[in-house]
């Protein structure tokens, strides 16, 4: 009783041991995924602030040398008389409202009229020169007084901008600000002389001006321009984003995969240590047994012993077999086929399946193909993988097992399905459940003993008879195993 006591509370702290690493390995690789997550953004942040940087610093570089290459075009002697038939406006028109004779909305007016008269044959000039220099794109121009400030030496007397226009447009086309790129801001002071008159007397009277312009442009397309001009620079940064996305993506993944094979790993040899266990522990009491003196003067008690010993042996080497065997891929599997009839050969698999389980509860319904079916197969490895299924449906079984075993021909191809009414496999769980070691589980435990290569090796032996295996499932309604093979 004791040495159970001890054998108990030594499982119990393995078993904790496991859970506690097992749960580190857990929170470790949940923080690295976090770390790895928050360092793609924090890197994907920085590119797209230089990219962001890169892009003003292109657009202020193609609208200056825009502007260097049109720069000439405002010295053309014409298009400097037509800029100055509108000076000579502007100041006989403040002449005329400095001496109260118009107000400054028509001082506005005036000057509008006189810009929209002369702007037409300004902007024809201004095209052709524009057109010399083909610059490659088309851009819209437009010049617009900012603002129009006098002082007479006492006071300051703001005419424009007013309280409902904020920008005059003198030459060029129209559009909207928001759109337009500035590439010049002219500030000009200047005295101006004009005839005054107080009274009966008129006189010489000069004020200070201030005239504030601002020449703006529209690039058509410029976007598309910038963009094509950073392309080396936006296809490297989307190349470098996707790798190391791609690298983090592979990372992760060959990261849980280790903590996945390592899991497996564990749990194999739990498992395969669990098996070997129980024939070990038999031989060694039926050994101790056999060194009895009673045990050796009694012929049936002696040779009772002898087939408890030969019993685990038998147990032990088909536990090696099976890892060793069930190990193999279908490449590796030699096939030693045989010519059998589908009919036989169900029969006899059947009733050997029925014989070794000795499961009162069991009920298997053979509903093979009435039409005999020549088969070409290993019967030695078939056999043995059908009976994994098999096998499974009494492991995860109900009480009572129901178990429907169906074939037909269909195409040139035979196809068996074996239906269980067992407690079924998750979708999760069909994903894998082909894998070596890989056990279904439930929650956390693995309540089933086995080492999880019986349906590695279905699977294996299927493929290796050029065949196909497949799995339909629902939670506590069954599973249906589809094995498809050449009938040739």
């Amino acid at each position: 009783m004791v040495g159970k006591s001890v054998i108990l509370t030594f499982e119990l702290l393995k078993l904790t041991k496991q859970f506690i690493t097992t749960n580190q390995m857990k929170n470790r690789i949940t923080i690295l995924i976090i770390a790895s997550i928050a360092t793609l953004i924090a890197l994907s942040g920085i590119q797209a602030y230089l990219i962001e940087n890169t892009y003003q610093l292109e657009k202020k570089l193609f609208v200056q040398e825009t502007d260097e290459a049109i720069s000439d075009i405002d010295n053309h002697p014409e298009l400097d008389s037509i800029t100055d038939s509108i000076g000579e406006e502007l100041k006989a028109s403040l002449s005329d409202y400095k001496n109260k004779r118009i107000s400054k909305a028509a001082f506005i007016q005036k000057i509008k009229i006189k810009a929209d008269s002369v702007n037409p044959q300004y902007m024809k000039r201004y095209t052709t020169e524009l057109d010399s220099i083909n610059l490659g794109y088309k851009i819209r121009y437009k010049r617009q007084i900012v603002s129009i400030v006098t002082f007479d030496g006492k006071k300051t007397d703001s005419i424009f901008p007013t309280a409902t226009q904020q920008n005059l447009l003198i030459l060029g086309e129209t559009f909207d600000d928001a759109d337009a790129q500035t590439i010049k801001s002219s500030r000009t002071f200047t005295e101006f002389e004009f005839v005054d008159k107080l009274n009966d007397s008129v006189f010489i009277n000069s004020i200070d001006v201030e005239i504030k312009t601002k020449d703006l442009i529209v690039i058509t397309d410029w976007k598309s321009i910038v963009f094509r001009r950073m392309a080396t620079l936006l296809i490297c940064s989307a190349l470098l984003f996707l790798f190391v996305v791609g690298l983090l993506y592979y990372s992760i993944k060959n990261l849980i995969n280790q903590k996945k094979i390592t899991e497996i790993k564990t749990d194999f040899i739990n498992n395969i240590t669990h098996e070997l266990k129980t024939p070990l522990a038999t031989l060694g009491v039926a050994s101790k047994s056999l060194k009895n003196k009673e045990i050796q003067h009694s012929p049936e008690a002696f040779e009772n012993t002898l087939n408890i010993v030969d019993r685990q042996n038998t147990r032990l080497q088909k536990l090696i077999d099976q890892v060793l065997t069930n190990s193999l891929s279908s490449q590796d599997i030699v096939l030693s086929k045989d010519t059998v009839v589908d009919t036989i050969y169900f029969n006899d698999l059947i009733a050997d399946f029925k014989l070794a389980t000795q499961q009162k509860s069991l009920h298997l319904i053979n509903d093979v193909c009435d039409e005999d079916v020549i088969l070409r197969i290993d019967t030695f490895h078939f056999t043995t993988a059908l009976l994994n299924i098999l096998e499974n449906a009494i492991k995860y079984g109900n009480d009572k097992v129901e178990i429907h075993l169906k074939t037909e021909v269909r195409n040139n191809k035979y196809i068996i399905q074996i239906t269980d009414n067992g407690s079924g496999i998750s979708e999760k769980d069909q994903a894998q459940i082909f894998d070596k070691f890989y056990r279904v589980s439930h929650g956390n435990v693995h309540n089933v003993k086995g080492l999880g290569l019986g349906l590695y090796y279905t699977y294996q032996i299927v493929h290796a008879h050029q065949g196909k295996i497949t799995v339909q499932s629902e939670l506590t309604k069954g599973t249906t195993f589809s094995i498809i093979i050449p009938i040739n």
